[in-house]
């Protein structure tokens, strides 16, 4: 801005040579006395005017006021062009700074997928942070919070001595109460120098390494838990770290937990590849062994590529042979060589080739014993020097012929897997002689050689097998590039089985639906908000389809799946985009409604579901008809975790099956002590088990003329150490639902046979309650007989009491059981007759003996001969009397009830008019006939 001014006043010395330019706060009222002072121009940028001072008598001068305008728009011009300017430089400040960052969370997002190991990584990220802002001093470290362990995977501080190591796992314990502490546990950045920061912390703090001037960590989550943070620290009083530094360190943090995330998962994808690329690897052995040979083979490179040459050139074989010959002497010493070929009938050797010092010619001949013979024979190389060939001839394998060579070098030229000649050179002079470097050299010309004379005598064969050689070395060479390749491709495949794993893993396979899992997630965020606001309420609704069991047994599961992916269609299109209908396994379905206020309003989706679902479903062709019973809860101040919500919608769901099936029930404190109740049920019962607080009370069986007792019926009771005695209807449903039943009435059957004997004096009889649950076992007959041996009780003594519904739900195994019980002399007795099937098949097939009229029956009987209920035991009676089994009457309360039976031939009975139900002590003493 003071080039403006000196521009301006350059200008203006020439046309008001007394004019003062200067510059003046927006604000200031400072003036120049005794002049004209007048504003040229204004710099919003700076908040300044620009000015100009003139003595008073400037004023005559007609031309004056034009020229203060035109240097007040020449001002102005220039200070509008700075102002854009500026503005530039700030916008390119700031893409600079947005380009940066861009840059180093690239360099972030590259560090997952570099090659270094995680040591390099870690620096690479430090050098990363350090170029968006101070980061001398700065660490990372992981947290384990399942296991309540961290781990400094990387610590540079330029003033603390104490650096932990990058490897090793420690105890959360060890930094408890510093500043890293209560980052990890708060989740929240801090940032402050130290001494600020331990004052700020509500709670006891303890100081880790040396104070620092400025103190910034922010943490990194997975979700909404932690599991590390960055930290940065500043030693110097003039660098501190400002809250654009907090928010470009939290922004990286999640970055650097994403790239240390896929590291760990490009790690662990690295082992899996590893195990399914083991052939690969085997091709890259094979591949890494035959480079290593062709290495070895560089210094023949030139040779071979020569050979090639004249393979493809020579225009004869003559010549080839003399090319061959020039290659293999500037290999090794080839003054004398010659080629031995096999003639087509094997029968004889030809020199097709042959130079040699002493033997000028070597024509053809039969195969004899030479050394070339000898090669050809092993189809081995033989390296020869005089006093191994005279031993081998001195040993009769081979037969001198020509001239004596000093040392003999020979090599068989082989194709097809056969001999079919041989390779070799000679010395005669002591100073020349061959090594196993030349025999090998040899050896592998000698391939060439073979290779090149095979292909002129078979020219379709070798190009079959120049095109195999060619695609076999394409694929070795192209094997590498491959193995890349497939490896990028395992990490995508990676990065898409982790994307699909993650939606496996909160999403039903069978619907597509969120599972319990998500489900969960999300009620705990609604619970959250809810505590936080009260106003942010919502409803759980817990829908289970109606007698689904009945529909999966009958069209099958395939049916069934089907079925229960259109009922999740059909609630989802029911609610709000924003609602979440979940699949919690089986036909069981949740709902979270937000932006619910009342249990109305949750009745009303209920309501809108069950309607829906009251549609019939076409499967295939099948028409399938279901219902819905579905429970509702609500959120309050008693709910502190997900489940406990879950969990009272299905108690209401229970409510409205035992309703009716068909509807909605919202849970409420009822429902709540219900269910409180219940479950302290459930603990007393188990706890009564171990007690024996169960106990047997007999009720007498009187023959109903004269009231003499002729047996005693046990039924169970509970002497609860708080309630008192229970009757079976109290505790019975709950003791079945809990498995418990079947222990209590072994309980009360063990009781019965220690007190049997003195209660029938061996003479009566006593009858035991025995539910259908004990017919399911195949030895239940052998464990009641082998009980009634151990009290050496009689088994006329006691009747098997059993009901209807018992006998027909496994009717092959009971009517064994009751057989052998009635074969070893136990009585049977059919309980409740006249309440269920009735049926007379059963009474034929089972060997029942005496029926039980139910209380129902006899309650109905009145003065009259023709009641209702009179029909009906008249009828029983009748039965009986025609199989000749024994009726006893139940529930006699009243005399008019007992001469009504007695008219109708009924001879015995129990009830309240004789007697109620009391402990065995009560009967033991007492007379054998009771008054009504």
């Amino acid at each position: 801005m003071a080039a403006v001014r000196d521009i301006i006043e350059d200008i203006a010395r020439q046309s008001l040579p007394d004019a003062v330019i200067y510059w003046r706060a927006g604000d200031s009222t400072e003036e120049f006395r005794e002049s004209i002072d007048l504003l040229l121009a204004e710099d919003a940028h700076g908040k300044r005017e620009l000015r100009v001072a003139s003595p008073l008598d400037a004023g005559a001068d007609p031309a004056w006021g034009e020229k203060i305008d035109w240097l007040g728009r020449l001002a102005a011009a220039r200070l509008r062009q700075l102002g854009e300017t500026a503005n530039l430089y700030e916008a390119i400040s700031r893409l600079a700074l947005a380009e940066r960052l861009q840059r180093a969370l690239y360099a972030i997002a590259e560090q997952a997928s570099a090659e270094h190991n995680m040591k390099d990584m870690m620096s690479a990220l430090h050098a990363i942070v350090g170029s968006l802002m101070y980061a001398e001093n700065f660490f990372i470290v992981l947290y384990d919070a399942q296991n309540e362990t961290v781990r400094f995977a990387y610590f540079v501080d330029s003033a603390d001595p104490d650096i932990p190591d990058h490897e090793a796992v420690a105890p959360l314990a060890t930094i408890e109460h510093s500043l890293t502490w209560y980052l990890l546990k708060n989740g929240r950045p801090m940032m402050g120098a130290s001494e600020d920061l331990e004052q700020r912390i509500e709670g006891p703090h303890r100081r880790q390494g040396p104070s620092c001037a400025d103190w910034l960590g922010v943490p990194m989550k997975r979700g909404e838990r932690v599991v590390g943070a960055l930290v940065v620290q500043s030693y110097r009083d003039d660098t501190r770290y400002t809250e654009n530094d907090r928010e470009l360190l939290a922004y990286v943090a999640q970055h650097v937990q994403t790239a240390l995330e896929r590291r760990q998962a490009h790690e662990e994808l690295e082992r899996r590849v590893a195990t399914r690329t083991a052939a690969l690897r085997e091709a890259n052995r094979v591949l890494r062994q035959q480079v290593l040979q062709r290495q070895r083979g560089e210094r023949l490179q030139s040779a071979l590529f020569r050979i090639a040459e004249l393979t493809n050139a020579s225009e004869s074989l003559e010549n080839f042979y003399a090319a061959v010959h020039r290659v293999i002497g500037g290999l090794l010493y080839a003054r004398n060589f010659y080629i031995a070929l096999l003639t087509d009938d094997q029968s004889k050797l030809s020199f097709p080739y042959s130079v040699d010092e002493l033997d000028r010619a070597r024509n053809q001949r039969e195969l004899g014993r030479g050394l070339t013979e000898y090669v050809l024979r092993s189809g081995k190389a033989l390296l020869a020097d005089r006093d191994e060939i005279d031993r081998l001839h001195r040993e009769g394998i081979l037969v001198a012929s020509g001239a004596r060579s000093l040392h003999w070098l020979g090599v068989p030229l082989i194709w097809g897997e056969r001999s079919m000649g041989v390779l070799a050179v000679q010395s005669y002079s002591p100073e020349h002689t061959y090594s196993p470097r030349d025999q090998e050299l040899l050896t592998f010309v000698s391939y060439h050689v073979a290779n090149a004379l095979q292909r002129k005598h078979t020219t379709e064969s070798l190009k079959q097998a120049y095109a195999s050689l060619e695609r076999r070395v394409t694929e070795r060479t192209r094997a590498l590039a491959l193995a890349n390749r497939d490896l990028r491709e395992q990490i995508a495949e990676r990065e898409r089985v982790e994307r699909r794993l993650k939606y496996e893993t909160l999403h039903d396979s069978l619907t597509g639906l969120p599972n319990r899992t998500l489900l969960l997630q999300r009620l705990d965020q609604a619970l959250s908000h809810y505590h936080a606001n009260t106003a942010e309420t919502f409803a759980v609704l817990f829908v289970d389809l109606d007698r689904f069991k009945v529909i999966n047994d009958s069209v099958g599961h395939l049916v069934g799946d089907d079925l229960l992916f259109q009922v999740g269609g059909r609630i989802r299109a029911c609610l709000k985009t924003r609602d979440v209908v979940a699949r919690l396994g089986g036909d069981e379905f949740a709902v979270l409604a937000e932006g619910i206020t009342e249990p109305a309003q949750a009745m009303q989706i209920a309501e809108r579901i069950i309607q829906e679902l009251q549609t019939p479903f076409r499967l295939g062709a099948k028409e399938i008809f279901t219902s819905a019973s579905i429970g509702i809860a609500m959120p309050g101040p008693d709910y502190q975790r997900p489940e406990d919500l879950l969990r009272d919608a299905d108690s209401a769901m229970y409510r409205a099956k035992d309703e009716g099936r068909h509807r909605a029930a919202v849970f409420d404190d009822g429902l709540r002590r219900e269910a409180l109740s219940l479950l302290e049920l459930e603990g007393d019962l188990r706890r009564a088990l171990t007690r024996n607080e169960f106990v047997p009370f007999f009720q007498p069986v009187v023959e109903l003329e004269d009231g003499r007792i002729v047996g005693y019926e046990a039924l169970m009771r509970w002497r609860h150490p708080e309630r008192g005695l229970l009757a079976p209807g109290e505790f019975l449903n709950v003791a079945e639902e809990t498995g418990c039943a079947e222990a209590i009435d072994w309980q009360i059957f063990e009781q019965v046979c220690r007190q049997a004997r003195a209660l029938t004096r061996d003479e009566g009889f006593v009858s035991i309650n025995v539910s259908g649950r004990h017919f399911r076992s195949p030895d239940l007959d052998e464990r009641l007989l082998a009980l009634f041996a151990e009290h050496n009780v009689p088994p006329r003594t006691i009747r098997v009491e059993v009901t209807e519904r018992a006998l027909l739900e496994n009717p092959a195994q009971v009517k064994s059981i009751l057989n052998n019980l009635r074969d070893k002399g136990v009585g049977i007795a059919l309980d409740d007759f006249g309440t269920g099937y009735s049926s007379l098949s059963y009474l034929h097939q089972y060997p029942i003996e005496t029926l039980k009229i139910d209380r129902s029956f006899v309650m109905q009987l009145s003065d009259e001969n023709d009641s209702q209920g009179a029909a009906v035991v008249r009828a029983i009676q009748a039965l009986a009397d025609s199989l000749k089994m024994q009726v006893i009457a139940e529930g006699i309360e009243t005399p008019v009830q007992r001469a009504a039976l007695m008219r109708v031939g009924c001879k015995f009975g129990q009830g309240f008019l004789f007697a109620q139900p009391a402990p065995a002590t009560t009967w033991l003493h007492a007379p054998g006939k009771i008054s009504a």
